[in-house]
């Protein structure tokens, strides 16, 4: 129980009182003297033991009743639906007239302070309970390096060099376990995606994983007859999100922001060489050193070991 700052005496304080005064037959001006308190709080900490028992030694609220100038339910409810239209703060505030100032204190408490890159809707999360059941695959497009960039050197965004090009990074994470594969290609064309899953598919089986669909965004090299070929040939279904719903293929997206944190973004590399050599040692890092918040804190390889041992042992039953 939290305490208000500037109270006299603690809970067991309080029950010491209260029970002298209710059960033990002591004057006010007794208790209050033995606790080193006023007459006035005596009674107080009494009379609550009286009405409510236990539960009346606990602090109560300081905040009022009733708040005379709170915005009726009505107005916050037309701030939420224009929230949800994708309004501005400030542009709220001016279509219904009310101070800024106000708007977002209401839109900061029933939640809508902030829409994310997302939209509003609510997050419909999914987990596969085998490995190989789903695997997310994605490309992200980084600036080839000639010298350290301006995010390295905390002067703000990235910028690659003039001319430089861009270098491609596939990547393939496992739903249930989250065990990753990325590798650096210098394109995202159809022939370089299929050699990357083919790679990733080796990748996976040399941990006891068989893939058994593979989930893409819309991107033009997964729409390919030569990536569908390959599915087929592979045994592998291919699933593609829907168009501009990038949530369903978001185990793939926030890996990707891991990966630029940790690795892309996260040392000064003089070149693309020396940035694509460190690359196979943060991945391993990450699959099997670092602690995953959606795993309950383990890691990927250690989430792997858990669901093979329950799919064994459930196997028996």
């Amino acid at each position: 129980m939290e305490l208000h700052a500037n109270a006299a005496l603690s809970l067991k304080g309080r029950r010491q009182l209260a029970h002298r005064v209710v059960k033990g037959g002591w004057s006010l001006a007794e208790a209050a003297a033995a606790a080193e308190v006023s007459e006035r709080t005596a009674a107080k900490w009494a009379g609550r033991f009286r009405q409510e028992g236990e539960a009346g030694l606990l602090d109560r609220s300081s905040a009022p009743h009733r708040v005379a100038n709170r915005t009726d339910e009505l107005r916050v409810g037309a701030i939420a639906a224009l929230r949800r239209l994708r309004l501005t703060g400030a542009q709220i505030a001016q279509a219904l007239s009310m101070p800024e100032q106000t708007v977002s204190g209401i839109l900061t408490r029933i939640g809508l302070g902030r829409l994310g890159r997302l939209g509003l809707e609510p997050a419909r999360r999914y987990e596969r309970s085998r490995p190989g059941e789903l695997v997310h695959v994605d490309v992200k497009k980084l600036g080839r390096l000639g010298c350290a960039g301006k995010r390295a050197l905390g002067k703000g965004p990235g910028r690659r060099t003039q001319g430089a090009g861009w270098e491609y990074v596939h990547i393939a994470i496992d739903d249930a376990t989250r065990l990753a594969y990325v590798e650096v290609l210098s394109d995202e064309r159809a022939t370089s995606a299929v050699k990357f899953f083919k790679a990733a598919l080796r990748f996976f089986a040399r941990y006891g994983i068989t893939v058994e669909r593979v989930l893409s965004d819309n991107g033009s090299c997964y729409r390919s007859k030569r990536h569908a070929l390959a599915c087929w040939s592979l045994g592998v279904r291919h699933l593609r999100t829907r168009p501009y719903r990038p949530q369903t293929n978001g185990k793939a997206e926030r890996f990707i922001r891991t990966m630029l944190g940790g690795w892309a973004y996260g040392a000064i590399y003089r070149s693309s060489v020396e940035r694509e050599a460190a690359l196979d040692g943060w991945l391993w890092h990450y699959n099997h050193e670092r602690p995953h918040r959606a795993l309950n804190r383990q890691t990927p390889a250690a989430r792997l070991t858990e669901l093979n041992r329950n799919n064994v042992l459930g196997s028996y039953i």
